[in-house]
């Protein structure tokens, strides 16, 4: 019979819903069948497989795939995955994931040459759309500083859409230090602030955004800290050709990681 709500691993995934337990455990859940197949393709990443029939029908070659990696695969009834996913209407698959982080150094030591880098940024569908367009803009390394977003914050894990199981994952308590090993690395640090002296066009008509980058992006209420900006080897503004006093986050990111992209090939 399916896994109901009250089956114990059931309750256990559960529980993943916390961050709490979700740092106890290492483990975070991963829903709807695109998120499910790009963790997957990740080896030893997924460690439960849970799905209503009718799902678990659907989406028989994810299953197969599963079964196929040695990962269990569990039935449960459409109660029990409604209590497991977060969205109104689930798609019927919900993993359990190993956490993904990579140390910093690791993630440097492989010559990155486009990082971004989220410093405090908290709003976890923001979060989790920036970490999608590093990885749609080639980004090799996304690393969650300072007093950031939980990654695998189910939200976070969503907007990411799949681009989460893409990229080196680095989580580090000390935006300073992330500076100070990107430029060891030979990465050039940039910090995207609408205040900056530098126009993104002019950097990139100078052809300086050829070279390794690091992006440094801050909260979407206070922007970058005063420390990091200074920290930065440029201060760079996107320009408003328009009326607009501002971009939000994900936009002003996704216009950076693309000029980057462009430069470097």
């Amino acid at each position: 019979m399916p896994f109901t709500p009250r089956t114990p691993r059931v309750v256990a995934a559960r529980r993943l819903q916390r961050r709490r337990e979700r740092e106890a455990t290492g483990r975070f859940l991963a829903e709807g069948p695109q998120a499910v197949r790009e963790a997957l393709a990740r080896p030893r990443t997924v460690v439960e497989l849970f799905g209503t029939p009718d799902a678990l029908d659907r989406y028989a070659d994810l299953a197969a795939r599963a079964a196929g990696t040695d990962v269990p695969v569990t039935e449960v009834t459409d109660e029990a995955l409604a209590a497991l996913a977060e969205t109104v209407a689930p798609q019927g698959l919900v993993a359990v994931c190993r956490h993904l982080d990579v140390p910093l150094a690791t993630a440097l030591a492989r010559a990155p040459r486009l990082v971004a880098v989220l410093a405090g940024i908290r709003d976890p569908g923001n979060a989790g759309t920036v970490l999608r367009t590093a990885d749609a803009a080639g980004a090799a390394a996304v690393v969650f500083a300072g007093d950031a977003v939980d990654p695998y914050n189910g939200k976070c894990v969503r907007s990411s859409a799949g681009s989460l199981f893409h990229v080196d994952v680095v989580r580090e308590r000390d935006p300073a230090a992330v500076v100070a090993a990107a430029r060891s690395a030979g990465l050039a640090v940039l910090a995207a602030t609408g205040y900056g002296e530098e126009d993104l066009d002019e950097l990139a008509d100078a052809g300086r955004l050829a070279a390794p980058t690091a992006w440094l992006f801050g909260s979407e209420a206070h922007g970058l800290s005063e420390e990091l900006v200074e920290a930065a080897d440029a201060r760079v503004r996107v320009p408003l050709h328009g009326r607009a006093e501002s971009l939000n986050l994900a936009a002003a990111a996704a216009v950076c990681l693309y000029a980057s992209a462009r430069a470097q090939r």
